[in-house]
């Protein structure tokens, strides 16, 4: 199946919090999109990784997302190394995604900037054809480059390339966020509290939002950092 964007996260709602409302307004321009999860999570202090599995589809149903997948990377282990980038660039040549989006350049969270550059460095790689993968049939894979790498802006503030508009997306953003039970504010959880489990971290998350879309004159947006120097064709395609 052919993404035209594909997302990846060190973990199952690293691309619900930072990147949702983006992949939410490219499938309702008809956009093919999936989700591609480092780890399950498991070193996580609340919920387990089988009910972090089940919050990952209910998510991916809120999105109407065309594919979700699992690589079952050792959370909070994985290291940017040929074992670890093997995965991904199989991942990467079976979905031909011409936009891959990736965690933040660096964040709190350690495998966040890990994660980043192991799958920026596993999309430059895909695109070589002396690396050789094979498909879920055990067929070789054809090498495939994305044509653009952009990494969303998670906990820590990074001043931002550009910003999505995703007002009109919003609801889908902040419902696929909710999927996670587990994870965020819940009155009637009895689980341990974390730093993303308060009440003011949710408001937090709707704030960050905020001063995004502020930037570029709109109610919400979504933040990222590139690679390379973007272009467009006319001046007036910027907003």
């Amino acid at each position: 199946m052919k993404l035209d964007i594909l997302a990846i996260g060190a973990h199952p709602d690293d691309v619900e919090m930072s990147a949702s409302g983006t992949l939410a307004a490219a499938v309702a321009a008809g956009k093919k999109v999936g989700i591609v999860d480092l780890t399950r999570g498991e070193l996580g202090t609340r919920g387990t990784p089988a009910i972090r599995a089940q919050e990952a589809e209910a998510a991916c149903r809120v999105l109407s997302l065309s594919s979700r997948e699992n690589l079952g990377l050792a959370d909070g282990f994985f290291r940017n190394d040929r074992e670890h980038q093997l995965p991904i660039i199989a991942a990467i040549r079976r979905y031909q995604p011409d936009v891959v989006l990736c965690n933040a350049i660096h964040d709190r969270h350690p495998d966040h900037g890990r994660g980043s550059q192991l799958v920026s460095e596993s999309c430059f790689l895909a695109g070589l054809r002396m690396i050789e993968t094979l498909d879920h049939d055990g067929q070789p894979q054809a090498p495939w480059r994305p044509k653009h790498v952009y990494h969303y802006i998670q906990d820590r503030q990074i001043p931002a390339d550009f910003v999505v508009d995703i007002s009109a997306h919003w609801g889908k953003k902040w419902e696929s966020i909710q999927a996670y039970q587990t994870q965020f504010f819940n009155p009637n959880s009895t689980e341990p509290a974390t730093y993303l489990s308060s009440e003011e971290f949710g408001k937090f998350m709707e704030a960050r939002a905020r001063e995004f879309g502020h930037l570029i004159g709109v109610e919400f947006g979504e933040g990222f950092t590139r690679e390379r120097t973007l272009g467009v064709r006319q001046v007036t395609d910027f907003i």
